[in-house]
């Protein structure tokens, strides 16, 4: 069909146009019918714009535009003129278009919700009519967000001669970590692709190549559950270097995340960004990307306890564990129902209980205090720097669960305090750094890595690798920016001696890892550079940027919490033909056949 053409978009015309005769072309977001006047607000992703029908001057104007309803594509053509009644809240809203001619280039059915940011509409209902929900300015500007980290990622990387090279998608399953996507081959029936958690040893070939920087904004999947910052499939900005160690890395991904805050936000980021060790950052914050926006550090307090009366305290400290607190500056208001509440929240992130103290004008007030001397609780009180009217919370556990307990009510009671909101705006970033190589993972009586099984070890710690591997420090590096980690990086292991002690480490024998990790293994043999790199983890970036706390509002089309996509029903069933044909039986089908 023909159609008036766009001559402007929706949110150009400024009060330089007045008098231009301009088309536009958009959705109709609203249309107010006075009787005297017809007024139309015309929407695009540039903006949006009011026109204006006088039905006595434009009849025929006027009749189409009483046929108009929300989200009708139409053309608008008419003269562009100052609004009687300016608009401070858009950017076309001092000017309007008297329009003497109206098209409708396409109906619209009546949408299930309202296009709009306040909509009412549950999540799902958006999901479903994703197309529809991407129609609001908020989500089009998270895209539109996430199109200038693009450009300014190529820009940023290009001018530090990097390469941009794609790593294949369909590679070999070795499973170490996260669950792989699997892919059934059709040729090779009974064999197996997967779909690549990232990268990470295809850059490192690459390194060994000679490429001695690559980069790539690259797709990658891990089947695993859930949560609002996380995807099934997700977006990374990749990075490896060559010939470099950590200071080169943190110091290249600093002036990207300078030039990106600048260029996006407006805003100045000061670099080099403060450092703390993933020991500093538990024993401090609880937490392995702390929010440091806010003070509120944790205070360990074992020493303290040690020989008190309060049995789990001095029974955690003598096996090994920790005590530490954390002061909730002016708390102690909190009912016995809130503390009941936080205690809920500590238990699930493995507390047994959740032991408290409140600090009041008359002394402490707390189940526990009858078993502190007076010396022990003016010790507690003077190392948490406590006043009356602050509530003092404990943990005693193990020194991840500790803090842990601790960093997430560190996090939950700033929210309820309305601390974290005040904070809306201001960004601090940091590098995690210096972390354990390995973590003991107690239900299959193994180590596991901390990052990946390919990070370089301290040159230091190599020879505690046999004997006491929970000492071993990586040269790893976490970007961690308002609580959220957006980057994560390590020096890589270059020696083929190291990978095989690393290997041996995580209970992978010398045939498994021969099957799984032959080839790199082999190329470790000719020659392999010192080389780092880090990824981005670009959809949580954006997230940042865009200042939401929901990782879906900026992906185009994301999948729920439950890994489905509801736009298109996926994951769905195939027929059988397509089953047979790549060799493979559902367990159902093949219990029905007995």
């Amino acid at each position: 069909m023909s159609f008036l053409k766009r001559s402007v978009t929706c949110g150009a015309l400024r009060e330089e146009q007045i008098g231009q005769e301009v088309v536009l072309n958009g959705w109709v977001y609203s249309r107010r019918d006075l009787g005297g006047l017809i007024f139309i607000d015309l929407r695009d992703r540039y903006g949006v714009t009011q026109a204006v029908v006088q039905p006595e001057d434009a009849a025929a104007a006027a009749a189409t535009a009483r046929e108009l309803h929300a989200e009708y594509v139409v053309a608008v053509k008419g003269r562009v003129r100052l609004r009687e009644s300016p608009n401070p809240h858009i950017a076309t809203g001092k000017v309007e278009v008297l329009a003497d001619e109206i098209q409708i280039i396409n109906r619209a059915a009546l949408p299930p919700f309202e296009v709009e940011d306040e909509v009412r509409a549950g999540e799902e209902l958006r999901l479903k009519h994703r197309y529809l929900d991407l129609r609001r300015p908020s989500l089009q500007r998270n895209l539109l967000i996430r199109n200038q980290v693009y450009q300014i990622a190529h820009r940023y990387f290009a001018g530090h001669d990097f390469v941009e090279i794609e790593t294949p998608v369909l590679m070999k399953s070795t499973p170490e970590g996260a669950r792989d996507y699997l892919v059934p081959s059709r040729i090779h029936q009974g064999l197996f692709y997967a779909l690549p958690q990232s990268p990470q040893i295809y850059k490192q070939l690459l390194m060994m190549s000679g490429f001695d920087r690559y980069m790539q904004i690259v797709k990658c999947f891990r089947d695993e559950d859930l949560r609002a910052d996380r995807q099934p499939e997700f977006s990374q900005i990749d990075l490896e270097m060559s010939f470099v160690d950590q200071d080169d890395v943190i110091a290249l991904v600093e002036g990207f995340i300078v030039q990106l805050w600048r260029e996006v936000l407006g805003i100045e980021v000061t670099a080099p960004f403060p450092r703390l060790s993933y020991r500093d950052a538990m024993t401090r914050y609880g937490s392995d990307k702390p929010d440091t926006r806010f003070d509120w550090e944790l205070v360990t307090v074992s020493e303290i306890v040690r020989a008190c009366d309060f049995k789990v305290f001095a029974d955690t400290v003598a096996g090994g564990g920790s005590v530490a607190l954390l002061n909730a500056k002016g708390c102690a208001t909190y009912s016995r129902k809130q503390i009941d509440e936080l205690t809920e929240l500590a238990k699930r992130y493995g507390a047994r209980g959740l032991a408290w103290m409140k600090i009041n004008e008359d002394g402490v007030q707390s189940p526990i205090a009858k078993f502190f001397s007076t010396d022990e609780l003016a010790a507690l009180r003077a190392a948490a720097a406590a006043e009356a009217g602050d509530l003092l919370l404990f943990a005693a556990d193990s020194f991840t669960t500790c803090y842990s307990v601790l960093g997430a009510l560190r996090l939950e009671l700033a929210r309820r305090q309305g601390i974290i909101a005040a904070l809306a705006g201001r960004y601090d970033f940091l590098f995690v750094t210096e972390w354990p190589l390995v973590e003991e993972d107690e239900a299959n009586k193994r180590f596991v890595a901390m990052h990946h099984p390919f990070t370089m070890p301290f040159e230091e710690d190599i020879p505690l690798m046999a004997s006491e591997p929970a000492r071993v420090r990586a040269r790893a590096y976490d970007l961690v920016v308002n609580g959220h980690e957006v980057a994560g990086g390590s020096i890589r292991i270059h020696r083929q001696d190291v990978q095989q002690a690393m290997f041996r480490l995580l209970n992978i024998s010398e045939s498994e890892a021969q099957a799984k990790f032959g080839f790199l293994l082999d190329a470790l043999q000719y020659g392999a550079p010192p080389h780092g790199g880090i990824a981005f983890g670009l959809d949580r970036l954006i997230m940042v940027l865009a200042g939401t706390e929901n990782i879906r509002d900026v992906i185009a089309f994301p999948k729920t919490t439950s890994a489905q996509s509801l736009l298109d029903d996926a994951p769905s069933a195939v027929a059988q033909d397509q089953l047979e044909e790549l060799g493979l039986r559902l367990l159902a089908d093949k219990e029905q056949s007995h």
